[in-house]
């Protein structure tokens, strides 16, 4: 049985992490109160804006030029890894490295054994872990949740169009977690370059007659990128939402075990207490059981 100054200085521990613990849970709260808040906000115009791209072009002619959604062998992958800066969010990061490392092996090994599966790094850890097992890594975004904001994102997503356009790449995936509710975050794979095409709508008589100014051509040719930076964006904002989500359940957890911890290493300090007092006790009434008979 340990020492009472061995349990005192364990429950002293363990009620200076549940402090801790439970401060990160406060300011992880806060935090996902803005990010739930701007995701939220996000999704309207993001789902409007993709509306509006489908329509034109289900609308144009096919012949109309698209560098962003050319079809090419998938010779050169880059991959977008979303994750955290930090952890102490639960499976936050390891959902996504597992689910990136999932794509590689059943999509892309044969690109991965010649060298050709690059990563675009968007979280501290997502960078370390990749880094460590020798990926080609971009790592000039790794930073950008530290000051979020959709100019950050803009140069993340123009390095990754760019690269597609120019033919350094045939096809570009993101890997991120979607914020569903503070409990629950799902791990997305999404398909970012070449643009999926879009899906004709079959009852045409829902469709709408709209005048075009300037044409629908050249509507269509702006709308491309300026719907990429924004999904890009969005995408980012659903793994900020996430992490907050998580990283609070997470110290939330971790304040519920400190307590239950701290209340057995009492049960232990009171039994540990109480056999000292009891040996005590034993060995004066010994020793004055000696002293009568003497």
């Amino acid at each position: 049985m340990p020492s009472l100054k061995e349990v005192r200085g364990r429950i002293q521990s363990v009620n200076s992490t549940q402090q801790i613990t439970k401060a990160m849970k406060m300011v992880a709260a806060a935090k996902l109160r803005r990010s739930q808040d701007a995701i939220l906000q996000m999704r309207p115009y993001s789902q409007r804006l993709s509306l509006i791209l489908q329509n034109i072009s289900a609308s144009i002619d096919d012949n109309v030029e698209n560098p962003y959604a050319e079809e090419r062998a998938p010779n050169k992958i880059l991959l977008v890894v979303v994750t955290s800066d930090r952890g102490l969010a639960g499976a936050f990061n390891s959902n996504i490295t597992k689910a990136t490392n999932t794509l590689i092996t059943e999509k892309y090994s044969q690109q991965a054994n010649a060298g050709n599966v690059h990563i675009l790094a968007i979280g501290r850890k997502g960078f370390d872990f990749y880094n460590r097992r020798g990926y080609t890594i971009h790592k000039d975004f790794v930073t950008t949740f530290s000051i979020l904001s959709f100019g950050a994102a803009r140069k993340a997503a123009e390095f990754a169009m760019d690269a597609f356009v120019k033919g350094e790449y045939d096809k570009v995936e993101i890997v991120y977690n979607e914020f569903k509710n503070v409990a629950t975050q799902i791990v997305r794979v999404e398909q970012f370059l070449p643009i999926l095409p879009a899906q004709k709508e079959k009852d045409s008589s829902s469709n709408t007659d709209y005048i075009y100014e300037p044409s629908k051509e050249e509507i269509f040719q702006e709308l491309i990128p300026k719907s990429l930076k924004v999904q890009f964006y969005k995408t980012l904002l659903e793994s900020n939402a996430s992490e907050n989500g998580a990283r609070m359940m997470a110290m939330d957890k971790a304040t519920e075990n400190a307590k239950e911890l701290i209340k057995e290493l009492r049960l232990v300090y009171n039994r540990s207490r109480q056999a000292a007092i009891t040996k005590e006790i034993l060995e004066i009434v010994g020793g004055a059981e000696a002293l009568a008979q003497g």
